[in-house]
């Protein structure tokens, strides 16, 4: 299969080189029109490319987020005019110093909605539908890898931005357990804990091995039993093609040998986490821009009515929120208490359309409902902080994603359980080669 890993494993074998991929790259990222690319920087791709990396992924282009951890020169700017005139820093973050030190090469970043506020990325499109959107708020990654721009990319997630992209684009993701992963030095995408970071890719392998990079050894060690038990959720409202994609995700991990067992989802754990996501996600909105004395008119209405909710937030409101969120972690662990992880569908009805979600709107309730309704349940592994897997696989002539969730800590079981059921599934056809890919 080509990923990563294998581009990787072509430049160390001399099939081509790191300069050779790094121009491949550059020219797909000109050519292939997805509206993946918020910011190129060549000359640094150039440049970095030529020092010849080593590591796991010695060599292969890479593409932040524009939003969450920078690297030197490549800050982000959220997706946001307001933020355009800042200047960029000269230090990479904790987690692209470690990125760079695997051998991943920077040049560029990917597009998001502003402030991560939507699960569209527009104006970037699906590169297996371009007229279904790549999800969000890490929809740019997901389009860039899909489309074969890198094989892989920097994505966060604080309410499902990680997940929901990987599986409108038929991608493998992880949410990292809270804590686990670095995002100092300034801990700008910290979010009370809401919000993590890794990579979205082609590959279970490339994922496990970007999460080893990152991570120190002895973090998420935390066991899953073998065999294991998993709960197969469907949530209420689920379209009968991602309601069929789980249960073929459980029938490929039943043939590892785990038990599965169907159960009735966590609805009221699920509601208790969305609206935790919404209230620090607009006191972090009100804080960040009042630190930066940004006004109002200078964001999109949405943005500023969030920030409006955030402003007059009275601060018990926001320390019992940090009490909730501890509740909530303990909470997932007693409804796991019968099973080692739970399989679900990430999408209701599979991949939204371009403009699904109106940045001009003045409602944040209204918008906050229908990104839950867009991924049912997805905030409820940032609430509670656990580990959630995406795993791909087609549903007709398009891709999805079925979200495999743990108790926090188990993130490298997690992705050990993964890879053993991806090995069941049948691989995706993605629409697009890797670009320098031998």
């Amino acid at each position: 299969m080509q990923d990563a890993t294998s581009l990787a494993a072509a430049i160390a074998a001399g099939a081509t080189t790191a300069s050779a991929v790094m121009e491949a790259a550059l020219a797909a990222a000109a050519t292939r029109p997805f509206g993946a690319i918020a910011r190129l920087d060549p000359a640094m791709g150039r440049r970095d490319a030529e020092l010849r990396p080593t590591g796991p992924f010695g060599g292969v282009p890479f593409l932040g987020k524009d939003l969450g951890s920078g690297a030197a020169g490549l800050t982000p700017q959220a997706g946001s005019a307001a933020l355009e005139s800042g200047s960029d820093k000269r230090r990479d973050s904790d987690l692209f110093a470690r990125f760079r030190a695997a051998g991943l090469v920077p040049f560029g970043l990917t597009t998001v909605p502003e402030f991560g506020l939507a699960l569209t990325s527009d104006p970037a499109t699906n590169p297996w539908d371009e007229t279904l959107s790549p999800g969000g708020s890490s929809g740019g990654a997901a389009a860039a890898v899909a489309g074969g721009i890198v094989a892989i990319a920097h994505a966060t997630d604080a309410a499902g931005s990680i997940r929901v992209p990987a599986a409108c684009c038929g991608l493998v993701g992880l949410k990292p357990s809270r804590g686990v992963v670095p995002q100092g030095p300034d801990h700008g995408n910290w979010l009370m804990g809401l919000a993590a970071e890794l990579v979205l890719a082609r590959s279970v392998r490339d994922v496990a091995t970007a999460f080893d990079a990152v991570t120190d050894p002895w973090t998420a060690r935390r066991d899953i039993a073998t065999p294991p038990r998993l709960a197969l959720v469907i949530p209420d409202g689920t379209a009968p093609g991602q309601a069929d994609a789980a249960r073929r995700v459980a029938d490929a991990a039943r043939a590892t040998g785990a038990t599965v067992t169907e159960r009735a989802p966590p609805d009221r754990l699920a509601a208790r986490a969305a609206s935790l996501a919404r209230l620090i996600l607009s006191a972090s909105l009100a804080e960040w821009m009042g630190a930066m004395s940004i006004p109002p008119d200078a964001l999109s209405p949405l943005a500023a009515a969030v920030m409006a909710e955030g402003q007059a937030m009275p601060a018990t409101t926001l320390f019992a929120a940090s009490r909730e969120l501890a509740i909530l972690t303990a909470s997932w662990e007693a409804w796991l208490a019968d099973a080692d992880a739970v399989m679900s569908p990430v999408l209701s009805q599979g991949a939204p359309a371009p403009g699904s979600f109106d940045m001009t709107a003045t409602d944040p309730a209204a918008h906050f409902a229908r990104m839950e309704a867009t991924a049912p349940h997805a905030a409820l592994a940032n609430a509670a902080g656990f580990p959630a897997l995406v795993l791909p696989l087609m549903a007709g002539r398009r891709p999805t994603g079925v979200q495999i969730a743990a108790r926090h800590g188990t993130d490298r079981a997690l992705l050990a359980l993964g890879a053993r059921i991806a090995a069941k599934l049948p691989p995706v056809p993605y629409p697009f080669a890797i670009a320098g890919h031998p």
